[in-house]
Parts: C-alpha cells; sequence; structure tokens
C-alpha cells in the first residue's frame, strides 16, 4: 500500500515521500538533512527523486542525496546537474508502484513541470505540481506571463476532480483567506477556510487538497465564474472584458500585493 508523507522544511515547504513498502522516493528535496532522518527513521535507502523545477528551495538537497545514495534524479533538464534522466511533456516515470506521466507547466518558472498518476481501483489519483498550483491559490510568475500559467492551470483542471493534489507549499490559509476577498459568498470556501484553519491549529498540514476542492474554491481555477470576474473587473479595468486570461492576470496581480 502506497503512503505519501509530508517531511516539512524551511518554514513553509513539503517534500513529499512516496513510500509502497519497497521503494522510497522523494519529491522536490530542498534540504537533505530533514529527508535523511526520515529514511533512517524507516530503516529505508533512497530509491530515486523527482523534481519539478528548479529553485533552490526544491533542488537544494539533490547533491547531498545523490552522495549517500546513487538513486536516479529525474527532472527538467536544467533542473540541477545531478539530473540522470531528463523528462518532457508526455514522457512516463515508474515510482513507488506508481505509472506517472509527465506534464508541462510553465509560468512559475519556464522549466516546471508536474507528474500526475491516475487512481485504480479505490485510490484517487495523484498529482505532484510543485509551485504551479497550490491550494486555495497558485504560484508567482517569475520566468512566464500570467497567460503561461494560466494555461498551465488550466491542464491541471482538466484532470480528474477525485485527484490530490500534492503542492509543495502551506499557503493554505494565506490563499484562502485572498480567495475569500475575491469571492466571498462562496459558501464552500468559507467552509474550507474554517476547516483547514483548525488543521493549522493543531500542526497538522492543509494538503493534500483534491482538485474538486480546487475546483470549487481556488479563484485561479474559476476565472469564468461570474463573481470572480466581476471581482477582477471591479479590481482592475484590464479586466474589463472578462476574458479568462485577463481576469487572471488581474488575480495574479492582485494577489501579488495582498
Amino acid at each position: 500500500m502506497l503512503k505519501i508523507k509530508a517531511i516539512p522544511a524551511f518554514n513553509d515547504n513539503y517534500i513529499w515521500l512516496l513510500d509502497d513498502g519497497s521503494e522510497a522516493w522523494i519529491v522536490d528535496p530542498g534540504d537533505a538533512e530533514p529527508v535523511l532522518a526520515q529514511l533512517r527513521a524507516l530503516s529505508r535507502p533512497l530509491s530515486g527523486i523527482l523534481i519539478t523545477h528548479h529553485h533552490p528551495d526544491h533542488v537544494g538537497g539533490v547533491e547531498r542525496l545523490v552522495s549517500a545514495y546513487d538513486v536516479p534524479v529525474v527532472g527538467p533538464a536544467q533542473a540541477t546537474p545531478a539530473i540522470t534522466r531528463a523528462v518532457c511533456s508526455g514522457d512516463r516515470v515508474v515510482a513507488a508502484g506508481l505509472e506517472f506521466t509527465v506534464l508541462e507547466v510553465p509560468g512559475h518558472t519556464l522549466d516546471h513541470i508536474a507528474y500526475w498518476a491516475p487512481g485504480a481501483a479505490a485510490t484517487a489519483g495523484v498529482l505532484f505540481c510543485g509551485d504551479t498550483l497550490f491550494a486555495g491559490g497558485c504560484g508567482r510568475v517569475f520566468e512566464g506571463t500570467p497567460a503561461m500559467l494560466h494555461e498551465s492551470l488550466q491542464r491541471l483542471a482538466a484532470l480528474p476532480p477525485a485527484t490530490a493534489v500534492y503542492c509543495a507549499h502551506e499557503y493554505t490559509l494565506s490563499n484562502l483567506s485572498f480567495a475569500l476577498a475575491v469571492d466571498p459568498d462562496n459558501t464552500e470556501l468559507r467552509e474550507r477556510l474554517a476547516r483547514d484553519a483548525r488543521r493549522r491549529e493543531q500542526q497538522l498540514p492543509t494538503v493534500p487538497s483534491t482538485l474538486a476542492e480546487e475546483l470549487a474554491t481556488n479563484p485561479f481555477l474559476r476565472c469564468t465564474e461570474p463573481a470572480v470576474v466581476a471581482a477582477a473587473q471591479r479590481r482592475h479595468p484590464a479586466a474589463g472584458g472578462g476574458a479568462p486570461q485577463q481576469v487572471f492576470a488581474c488575480l495574479r496581480e492582485w494577489k501579488n500585493n495582498f
């Protein structure tokens, strides 16, 4: 039975451990120390590493882990010199018993990819999306364009609603607070914010969420919803036409300064 565990790192990062009882894979190890500690606690060697993009808080621990365990490192070609298998859209990656499809999702960075595995039997699909889609929000646009990130999010939004969304940061409460400013009459959003606030009070992760939750409450996936469009139009004249990309660009600029 596959287990997916959050390993906290830095102030708000999550490094993800996939353990199926025979293999242990790590997603986006920005720091090696907590990963090594977890592997020691499990008495399990590392089997491989998945990388979503090149930012230091996602790759900073790779070299030390590779020096301790001679394992494959899968990710975008330029993410780190330690990459042993460069992957791009449509490639398949088998890790901890799951077969992932690689999705190119640029916008936050130009090299950003995500890993999606469909569900089997009663198991929901699994998505590791790095800093592209967050619980209740999305990443900043550092290297791409708002239009590029919007298109990437639409690609993720088309996945099955039951998909479990494993993002790389604990930003949920601030994201949902912003979402409520955009969409204050959204009952599901208010309930989600209250529920996730209780989880954080207990020092529990708010992720994974599900894609269904994101489609119902994340304004960056709701750029055609009348309430979200109206909020963007009130905020910025550039969203006046109500085109989804215009609405998205307005929301992203608004969130940058929220």
